[in-house]
């Protein structure tokens, strides 16, 4: 598996990484996290402790972990279709 870089974070796979939300339109959603299960063009599936919760990206800010560090990311920046996101390496 090739190790994911800070930098390029947004060409990368999101599936099977740590997420919190750290910022959000809806107050409701700050603090939630856990194992991003699945994405769909608009939203992120969190498997949370309470069950899976789906994410939409446009309004959120999340932080991920990639290889011990954390990464904080603007939900808009991840819209769009994740297989297209990916192909742009």
């Amino acid at each position: 598996m090739t190790e994911i870089r800070r930098r390029d974070i947004l060409k990368h796979e999101l599936i099977g990484l740590e997420g919190e939300i750290v910022s959000a339109s809806d107050p409701t959603l700050v603090g939630k996290k856990g194992l991003i299960v699945d994405e769909t063009m608009n939203t992120l599936l969190l498997a949370t402790s309470r069950g899976e919760k789906r994410i939409p990206k446009k309004n959120v800010v999340i932080k991920v972990k990639i290889n011990k560090e954390e990464v904080v990311i603007q939900g808009k920046r991840l819209i769009g279709r994740p297989e297209d996101r990916v192909k742009n390496k």
